[in-house]
């Protein structure tokens, strides 16, 4: 606040600030400029008829201020007071005045705001602690009665609910392990059979989160909790490399491979490998969508089923994060294979990033990545709407895992080991490589453009593995301007070694190109592609009932740079551009595809 006399205008610390115990008027006295006039905190008006006869009068500008401060949610810096707006970027401010706060809780920065989430835990441990009195039993928490845990075990659950689904962990090592340890006593009563049969309702990432316990605690019983929610039903024909996926809910089975690859790191059984990998391939090559998403209506089909299921309801988000997860997963087994991060590109930028509504203030999430011939994007599951999510009137699983998505951007564009930075992802971005007293700063406009910088402070000898997508060709290396003779192979990593000093930019360039990529089940019927980036074409509020009859010859890109282009479909002109941008607009991502595209 600063001093309501025109004339002075200093300003005044909320240290100075008082509150009049009659009227309960804040106010604070000026020294500066032998002013000594006190103004009033809530309409910043001298009190220049003194305390007991002010009269609080707040501008009609001030006002109508104040109600868009309360309507956008805007915050007041809690030292100087001044409004702030969060317009993009962590929730670490610095205003002005040159404090830092939160723009989460209000309060002074301390590095993380852990106010909310230890609040959090501490109401779970007051849950945990009152299970007794509850009827519920020790280490109990979940939002479902226990009782849904005992109508699961005796085969009586009919009302679509998934308890185990719903079991989660807090962060907090007292709450977790008590969690746990319920649910081991619980499984540990159930026969094999038992398990198997409680095991056909969805369960999540049960034997994974177990395993992980396991791996943070060293003790096994974790581990033999773990495997009791091995689903012999989908893992055996998976070790047996059999796709067995037709007709199976799909994102009940990726979080059971995702912890067979945890079970593998537990164990060492190659079988557990084998789980993870043959899920991880048969999804990508014979289940999924040129975007990276799978299932129709949440199921598999047949393998290789692609035209039949171009639907609504494709590409449920759920199914694509969990596979980005499996992916990750299986690259950490065998840093050496790209594919991993070649399908990983693929389904973050074509699935995932366009999954989140731009247009709206809280981003709301489309649960389904429509596919039919003129979808739209923003389309809920049949029970909650159909809808783009809402702030009060649906909490699906996809509004979860697509806002967590929107928090892990970063987590796998570098991996290192003793010897290695691999770069996996082109996306503007800073790494403190902590080990190495080393920083990789990462500038590109990728996928828009075919070129990324990566500029390194630190010294050292190690080496830069560089992914070369397999959609790619002549790809150049360069250091500090001069191109570099190693092998930049399409599908492999590219090992640049140097003793590297303060300074040193690499630049990679990866040409891109138009191409197609064809149904599995009809090469007539095929999406295009440019780089890594599935296009779509532009059709407004207009209805489509077919595919569009795309001719390849006419589609040309405007300019030399960015990724707009035009075509010539069902003899009329149309516009495309990325799909990752496709929204407010009815789209066609698949065509009916004649000729060939230009030279």
């Amino acid at each position: 606040m600063y001093c309501g006399n025109v004339e002075c205008g200093k300003f005044l610390h909320p240290s100075e600030h008082i509150k009049d115990a009659d009227t309960e008027i804040a106010y604070a006295v000026c020294d500066g400029n032998d002013c000594f006039q006190a103004t009033c905190y809530t309409c910043k008006s001298l009190l220049a008829e003194g305390i007991q006869e002010h009269v609080c009068q707040v501008a009609e500008n001030e006002k109508k201020f104040k109600e868009t401060v309360d309507e956008k949610g805007y915050k007041e810096c809690f030292v100087c007071g001044r409004t702030v707006e969060l317009a993009e970027a962590c929730n670490h401010i610095t205003c002005e005045c040159g404090n830092s706060f939160c723009y989460v809780c209000g309060k002074g920065w301390t590095g993380i705001c852990r106010d909310r989430a230890t609040y959090f835990v501490g109401e779970l441990l007051k849950c945990q602690k009152n299970n007794a009195a509850a009827g519920f039993s020790a280490g109990y928490l979940s939002g479902f009665p226990e009782s849904e845990f005992v109508k699961l075990e005796n085969g009586t659950l009919s009302n679509g609910n998934v308890p185990y689904y719903a079991v989660g962990d807090a962060n907090s090592k007292t709450v977790l392990l008590a969690l746990a340890g319920w649910v081991d006593k619980r499984t540990g009563k159930m026969s094999y059979d038992q398990m198997q049969k409680i095991m056909q309702t969805e369960f999540g990432g049960m034997n994974e989160v177990l395993a992980d316990i396991y791996h943070q605690t060293g003790d096994k019983k974790w581990l033999t909790a773990a495997q009791r929610f091995d689903h012999a039903a989908v893992f055996d024909p998976l070790a047996s490399s059999q796709d067995k996926l037709d007709g199976l809910h799909a994102n009940t089975q990726v979080p059971k491979w995702i912890g067979a690859a945890r079970e593998y790191k537990a164990t060492g059984t190659s079988r557990y490998a084998d789980i993870a990998r043959n899920g991880w391939q048969f999804t990508i090559n014979a289940h999924s969508y040129t975007i990276g998403g799978n299932s129709q209506a949440e199921h598999f089909h047949a393998p290789n089923e692609i035209t039949a299921w171009l639907k609504e309801d494709t590409a449920e988000g759920c199914n694509t994060y969990n596979m980005l997860k499996l992916t990750r997963e299986l690259f950490t087994m065998n840093p050496t294979d790209t594919s991993y991060f070649d399908f990983y590109e693929r389904a973050l930028i074509n699935h995932m990033l366009g999954q989140q509504d731009p247009s709206t203030d809280h981003g709301h999430i489309t649960y389904f990545t429509s596919l039919n011939p003129g979808g739209r994007r923003g389309l809920g599951p049949a029970w909650g709407g159909g809808t783009w999510s809402t702030d009060y009137d649906s909490h699906w699983c996809c509004q979860g895992t697509g806002i967590e998505t929107n928090t892990k951007m970063q987590d796998s564009i570098y991996f290192y080991d003793d010897s290695s930075l691999y770069v996996n992802l082109f996306t503007p971005s800073k790494l403190n490589w902590k080990p190495r007293n080393v920083t990789v700063v990462q500038s590109t406009t990728f996928p828009a453009s075919d070129t990324t910088k990566l500029a390194v402070t630190g010294t050292g000898e190690w080496a830069m593995k560089i992914r070369i997508p397999s959609w790619t060709s002549n790809a150049t290396i360069a250091v500090n301007g001069a191109t570099q003779s190693i092998t930049a192979t399409p599908g492999s990593y590219a090992t640049l070694p140097r003793t590297w000093a303060t300074g040193d930019v690499v630049t990679i360039k990866l040409p891109m190109k138009l191409r197609v990529i064809p149904a599995n089940d009809n090469k007539s019927v095929a999406a295009l592609v440019f780089g890594p980036s599935v296009l779509c074409g532009n059709y407004g509020s207009s209805t489509l009932t077919a595919n569009p009859k795309l001719d390849l010859g006419s589609v040309k890109r405007n300019g030399t740079s960015g990724l707009t282009f035009a075509g010539t479909a069902d003899g009329k002109a149309v516009n495309i551009g990325p799909f990752y941008e496709a929204q407010g607009f009815n789209y066609a991502v698949y065509w009916a595809v004649s000729g060939a595209l230009p030279a």
